[in-house]
């Protein structure tokens, strides 16, 4: 079983960047698939990008061109950077992780949570 835990929020003005961090431990990194989640007050939890155990990605339409997914195996680290933030996107992010092959963009899709970090942008 993977334990996650999230790190790089913060407050960022409208236009910045904020880079995010997820440590795993406790499994096998390379074998899960990963992505980033967030949660607004009042708003159902999303999903915002995902990388395959390949390194293949798929982003959530509204980010796409300002939002960066990687991952580094031998670390055990999956990194989300985001740039021109918006004030729309403050939220809780959290990291999820899933056996196997494929991404999924479902909460349900997803077996393990980090606890979630929070990013506030100001405008």
């Amino acid at each position: 079983q993977v334990q996650l835990v999230e790190s790089g929020g913060g407050l960022v003005q409208a236009g910045g960047s904020l880079r995010l961090s997820c440590a795993a431990s406790g499994g096998t990194f390379r074998t899960y698939a990963m992505a980033w989640f967030r949660q607004a007050p009042g708003k159902e939890r999303e999903f915002v990008a995902g990388i395959t155990r390949g390194g293949n990605t798929n982003y959530v339409d509204s980010v796409k061109s300002r939002f960066t997914i990687s991952r580094d195996n031998a670390k055990m680290t999956l990194y989300l950077q985001m740039n021109s933030l918006k004030p729309e996107e403050t939220a809780v992010y959290y990291c999820a992780a899933r056996p196997g092959l494929g991404l999924g963009v479902n909460v349900a899709d997803y077996n393990y949570w980090g606890q979630g970090t929070q990013v506030t942008v100001s405008s």
